[in-house]
């Protein structure tokens, strides 16, 4: 294996984490970005058996070229099913879907995601598109991956709107509303790997990325992050990954940087 597998990028290191996250034979809503990358990986190595929803109504994606989005024309050739709104987020609403791909502009310690505004809701300084399907595969997904970009403004203590619920609080809350799902499990951001305790389901940290340090991660997170006693470095990508990440799921590099 050349140089050219051995280095690799923040993105590249995401999404090999994210790829490791999915089980074989699960059935997983699939997201724009490196959550669609994250899916095409686990199909290609560790979960071959793994059944791909789109969010538009594709379902059992295998495309031949890179979809630029969830919308994708290429996504319809060879799929079991070319259907719409409805059949995508028809299962998530049934409980049928064991991994959905979620992110924000906020997360808090409690998993909770914020895609409405940043301040005031009826005078924010910032306000986004909304929930469109997040809400829904928030709420309903046996369980949810996180992805985001690491930054103390985007993990407060506390969301500013609360568009997807994670833990609410903590503790037993989210159960007793009666949620279909399981909440997020693990979020992914562009310093680690974050987890969420049993009892409490307060986020801490589970790993560090290569060339990242504990206390960065701490200094760049809203509230006074816990850390996992194993605490590590996350599993680097190995070659033969990076190359099929890079050569057979965005050769064109739609989502991922090319030099």
């Amino acid at each position: 294996m050349t140089h050219k597998y051995t280095d690799f990028t923040l993105q590249e290191m995401m999404t090999v984490a994210a790829s490791r996250e999915i089980k074989d034979g699960e059935l997983v809503i699939v997201g724009t970005g490196l959550p669609l990358l994250a899916a095409f990986l686990a199909q290609k190595t560790s979960a071959p058996n793994l059944i791909a929803l789109y969010e538009s109504g594709a379902y059992d994606c295998k495309p031949l070229a890179t979809p630029s989005s969830v919308v994708d024309s290429v996504l319809v050739p060879g799929s079991a099913m070319a259907g719409g709104l409805m059949e995508g987020l028809g299962s998530v609403h049934a409980g049928d879907i064991d991994v959905g791909f979620l992110g924000g502009a906020q997360i808090d310690k409690h998993g909770n995601l914020n895609t409405h505004v940043i301040g005031d809701y009826h005078a924010p300084k910032v306000r986004f598109p909304g929930s469109g399907g997040s809400n829904d595969i928030g709420s309903s997904c046996k369980r949810t991956i996180v992805m985001m970009l690491h930054q103390k403004q985007r993990f407060p203590e506390k969301v500013d709107f609360n568009t997807t619920p994670g833990f609410f609080n903590g503790g037993k809350e989210r159960e007793k509303y009666g949620f279909l799902g399981g909440g997020p499990s693990v979020v992914i951001s562009t310093l680690g790997i974050l987890r969420f305790d049993a009892e409490t389901r307060e986020m801490y940290l589970a790993s560090y990325h290569p060339g990242v340090t504990v206390l960065q991660i701490k200094e760049n997170t809203g509230w006074d992050l816990k850390i996992a006693g194993d605490v590590h470095e996350t599993e680097r990508p190995d070659p033969e990954l990076l190359r099929i990440l890079r050569d057979e799921c965005d050769p064109t590099g739609i989502f991922l940087k090319k030099e």
